[in-house]
């Protein structure tokens, strides 16, 4: 992903390594100098820096249709 990406709260994204949980999918909640993320599997709730977030993510996923 490139810096410039667009990323909402609500967003799924896929990591590039999974959560001890087994799960690679987490929620963003927060946006902003830091990127608060809550892990799909189990729900636990991690706050990293803009830079290592753009770095870890390896896409997007797409906002299921309701």
């Amino acid at each position: 992903m490139d810096a410039k990406a667009e990323f909402n709260v609500g967003d799924i994204v896929r990591m590039k390594k999974p959560h001890p949980c087994g799960s690679s999918n987490w929620e963003i909640t927060r946006t902003g100098m830091d990127f608060g993320l809550r892990c799909c599997g189990c729900g636990h709730h991690v706050m990293i820096p803009r830079t290592k977030f753009v770095k870890a993510v390896r896409e997007v996923l797409p906002k299921e249709e309701k």
